[in-house]
């Protein structure tokens, strides 16, 4: 049976077509890099204009690069949650209206659920039950998974995400949009133990994560450097002749104690489970460093990690499409509109 998959949570608009049998059959993502690069963030009312413009001609490139017409699709799959609401809400409504007009269900996904299935697109795929850290802009999660929809919350970020104090600290930095990958870049110049930043949370039980005091601790070092180039602070006649290998030290230890934070709480995650698979997911997923670092951990469990390819760490319609795919049953053909901007993944049914 063939899906085809619409994602629009946020600031990438993407559509897949999933078969059943055969897998992935293609997908095709539109960045709102650009369109935000200005604001250093993203506007939700200017995503959603985006959306409009730009999904109904991703869908109809897709669908005629692959040859598919309308009477082949089984199911409209689209994310319903959690995300911007206005966002949200125009995928909606483009996944129900196609699904009237070809008399077929619309499926609702979870967003956070599509990124902890993205690995099941990769020809080596983790089995049931496994640990999933589940880390983006919006989120850091561990969950212990048993199946599809029993998942336990095992430990989340009580203030700032991973990806949220990326692009913040980034933003601080005088980097570009989107900050988290720029900074990522900018810390494999820098100089190890020219700064030392706090693990939080890691000298206490449990598997909660905080980064908004991380953050702090970087901007505190930043401001104290005289590099603070957010918010018109400094002009770059007023830096040191050495800030750019100051920021790059900066933006290293920051990194290191990301990561860091992120193995502790993972190794405690499997060690508390007794699971020995590790999946990660989500857009910092595609970190470099965090995955050696995990790889690393697994092995000495006696384990293993799994993750997607980079293409597939951020948002994607074919993520959608692979849990879509799974909960066909759950289609409804039903012309309510439904967007769930706040979504515990805890709330989704078992299959």
């Amino acid at each position: 049976m063939l899906v085809l998959a619409i994602e629009s949570s946020c600031d990438e608009t993407g559509v897949a077509l999933y078969d059943t049998e055969r897998g992935l059959l293609g997908h095709e993502v539109f960045s709102q890099i650009k369109i935000h690069a200005d604001y250093g963030g993203v506007v939700p009312e200017l995503a959603s204009r985006d959306h409009v413009r730009k999904t109904i001609p991703l869908i109809r490139s897709l669908m005629q690069s692959h040859q598919v017409e309308s009477k082949d699709i089984a199911a409209i799959a689209y994310t319903a949650g959690p995300g911007l609401v206005g966002a949200l809400m125009v995928g909606a409504c483009i996944a129900k209206s196609l699904a009237f007009a070809w008399g077929i269900p619309a499926i609702e996904v979870h967003h956070m659920e599509g990124h902890l299935l993205a690995p099941m697109l990769e020809e080596q795929q983790p089995e049931f039950p496994f640990v999933a850290l589940l880390v983006s802009g919006g989120h850091t999660q561990l969950v212990e998974v048993q199946g599809i929809g029993e998942y336990q919350i095992l430990g989340e970020s009580i203030d700032d995400a991973a990806g949220e104090a990326f692009d913040k600290t980034a933003k601080l930095l005088g980097l570009d949009y989107p900050g988290g990958p720029m900074l990522a870049k900018l810390a494999t110049k820098g100089e190890p133990g020219k700064y030392v930043f706090p693990r939080p949370m890691t000298d206490r039980p449990g598997l909660d994560f905080s980064f908004s005091g991380l953050k702090t601790a970087a901007a505190n070092a930043i401001r104290a450097e005289g590099i603070h180039l957010a918010g018109g602070q400094s002009s770059q006649d007023d830096l040191p002749e050495n800030a750019e290998q100051i920021k790059a030290d900066i933006a290293h230890a920051f990194q290191q104690a990301v990561v860091d934070t992120i193995v502790i709480k993972c190794r405690r995650a499997v060690q508390q489970t007794g699971i020995k698979t590790l999946v990660i997911a989500g857009g910092v997923s595609a970190n470099t460093e965090l995955r050696e670092k995990l790889e690393v951990l697994m092995k000495k469990q006696g384990g293993q990690v799994f993750y997607p390819r980079p293409e597939f760490c951020t948002d994607n319609g074919a993520m959608i499409a692979v849990a879509g795919a799974q909960r066909l049953h759950q289609g409804t053909t039903e012309l309510k509109v439904k967007a769930k901007p706040r979504w515990s993944i805890e709330e989704l049914p078992a299959l």
